[in-house]
């Protein structure tokens, strides 16, 4: 399902095994891993709850920077990022930047968002792996 730009699955793990399953494909797929945040760790650190919710940060300048060189406001948009979350019936949840919606919303198109369809292909394959789909 796409809502506002948010793709959104259901995983059949928990928060922190979907995180490591698509850390585990995106590095087999040559992608880097900026950054991995658990914000319900940052929140027991200053002594509030949240439940299981992490965030994964990744991509490939290769990817990235064409994007960036067609129309530079992307970039406030990559890396692109998931978040899985467990909501409050227990549910884990893995959503992410639909990448043909974030071209839109910066204005790619014609041979500057070419390679668009390709890359929301491969960020959905990715995520249904770390689901277990």
């Amino acid at each position: 399902m796409a809502d506002n730009g948010l793709t959104t699955i259901a995983s059949r793990h928990g928060v922190k095994t979907t995180i490591d399953r698509l850390e585990a494909a995106v590095t087999a797929k040559g992608l880097t891993v900026f950054a991995r945040i658990d914000h319900a760790a940052g929140a027991a650190a200053v002594g509030m709850p949240l439940r299981p919710t992490e965030l994964l940060i990744f991509g490939n300048a290769r990817g990235g920077t064409p994007l960036m060189q067609a129309q530079q406001t992307i970039g406030i948009d990559l890396p692109l990022k998931a978040l899985a979350f467990e909501d409050a019936a227990g549910k884990t949840w893995l959503i992410y930047n639909d990448p043909v919606w974030l071209a839109a919303r910066h204005g790619l198109s014609g041979p500057d968002a070419n390679a668009v369809p390709a890359l929301a292909g491969a960020l959905a394959t990715l995520a249904k792996t770390a689901a277990g789909e």
